[in-house]
């Protein structure tokens, strides 16, 4: 067994999933398009958006799609364990960027640099640094 979180998006999943890659986060390693090479198609607005994607990197997977019914997120965040302060605060200043940060990076009472934010498209992320 393998827990995965998948995000939906309403259309802008190739948008958020280049963001997450240029943020260092990783890659897309599969797409599957609405109307594209067979997949059905909801509706013509939908063509061409992400049916399905897997995205990978350094001890990280998450699938997401477009769906023009999805729910906006809310009630779950990514957690990073991370393993420097330095790259701890380059992610954390890269997720951020159009973003809102709900907890500024710093040392807590658990004795572990940590922050917290939403990053433009309403993913939630944790940055967890033991110290």
């Amino acid at each position: 067994m393998q827990l995965s979180n998948y995000l939906f998006f309403t259309t802008c999943c190739d948008q958020a999933l280049a963001f997450y890659a240029q943020c260092g986060l990783g890659r897309v390693v599969e797409v599957l398009r609405y109307g594209v090479d067979g997949m059905p198609v909801k509706n013509e607005a939908m063509r061409g958006k992400v049916m399905h994607a897997r995205f990978e990197g350094p001890g990280l997977l998450f699938h997401a799609s477009d769906n023009d019914d999805a729910e906006p997120m809310r009630g779950s965040a990514h957690l990073l364990a991370m393993d420097d302060r330095a790259s701890t605060n380059q992610l954390f200043q890269a997720l951020g960027a159009g973003g809102t940060i709900t907890t500024p990076l710093g040392l807590q009472a658990w004795g572990d640099y940590y922050g917290k934010l939403t990053d433009r498209f309403g993913v939630q992320w944790m940055l967890n640094c033991a110290e």
